[in-house]
């Protein structure tokens, strides 16, 4: 008899697993380029901003601030995707970004992994500014000396893909412990960057409930002969 662990564990991660091992067995390393490039291009910066000649040059290609006008920040923001966080350990960004980034592409494709990317770190962007607008006596408001402090670099992207891809896969457990965990970071530690990639997340619930809407009722399954609604198919 299968024990309800692994009966909760064929459940949540099977279909998952399917699709990586599938991916992985036809095409292997070649499944995964935007994710090696993801990891080698925040590795290159992450030694660079350390070097005394390159720290101004990852600023003002990559860092994104509030405070930044919002044409230069929209700019910056598509780098900001890999310039990792200099106060954090490099090797814990990299691993995030190497499994995060790389579950998603073998699972939905390369295009919709940048593009579900961008749009999680976008939304981390933007709200830094609403918040700061709001002030720090609401909910979501920020203080403004948070206006000077870099976005979150690549954790709110792989952030918002984690939640994303559990959706896809049917994960909702997986998916829910991601959102709980983000919410108890903010409770503990109630900083830009927890508060960024709330944000994330919301952007990414806000996309699954369109796609969601939109494929409602597409996917009804054919009838099938000797039920009532079955009709031959007619013949040229």
């Amino acid at each position: 008899m299968t024990s309800p662990v692994r009966r909760f564990a064929r459940r949540e991660w099977g279909p998952l697993s399917a699709t990586l091992r599938r991916e992985l067995t036809a095409r292997r390393l070649r499944a995964v380029p935007l994710t090696l490039t993801a990891v080698c291009l925040t590795a290159a910066f992450q030694f660079v901003q350390n070097q005394d000649w390159g720290y101004g040059p990852v600023q003002a290609i990559g860092a994104v601030r509030a405070e930044d006008p919002l044409w230069l920040a929209l700019l910056r923001t598509p780098l900001s995707l890999f310039v990792p966080a200099l106060d954090l350990p490099v090797w814990g960004a990299l691993a995030q970004v190497l499994l995060v980034f790389g579950i998603a592409e073998l699972c939905l494709g390369r295009w919709p992994t940048l593009g579900i990317a961008y749009l999680a770190t976008l939304c981390g962007t933007l709200y830094a500014r609403v918040g700061i607008a709001l002030g720090p006596g609401t909910p979501f408001g920020l203080l403004a000396s948070d206006a000077q402090v870099v976005d979150t670099g690549p954790s709110a992207a792989v952030v918002g893909l984690a939640v994303y891809v559990c959706w896809r896969q049917r994960a909702y457990g997986t998916g829910a412990a991601v959102v709980v965990a983000m919410v108890i970071e903010v409770v503990v530690k109630p900083n830009l960057a927890g508060k960024e990639h709330l944000a994330a997340i919301a952007g990414v619930l806000a996309l699954i409930a369109v796609r969601s809407w939109r494929g409602r009722g597409q996917d009804v399954p054919e009838p099938r002969p000797g039920t009532r609604s079955w009709k031959p198919p007619i013949r040229s």
